[in-house]
């Protein structure tokens, strides 16, 4: 497992799902469950930090999504 960073490119609230985008341009798939603050929401656009893992289907997906400005701010 690797950390990467990213950009929320999707996030569907109703069905919990997400994309990260990284500066490399990969995506990896993440649900609502993944995000650390325990919110299960997170905007569109957010800069987020993972962990990438082979999921279920065998393919790279995000765990422990978080947003280090929204972590700082919470801090505060």
């Amino acid at each position: 497992m690797t950390v990467v960073h990213g950009v929320v490119r999707d996030f569907d609230e109703h069905r919990g799902d997400g994309v990260i985008e990284t500066p490399s341009g990969e995506t990896l798939y993440f649900h609502c469950v993944e995000i650390t603050d325990g919110s299960r929401k997170i905007a569109v656009g957010a800069s987020v930090v993972a962990t990438r893992r082979v999921g279920l289907r065998g393919r790279d997906e995000a765990a422990g999504v978080y947003s280090p400005a929204a972590s700082a701010a919470t801090r505060t």
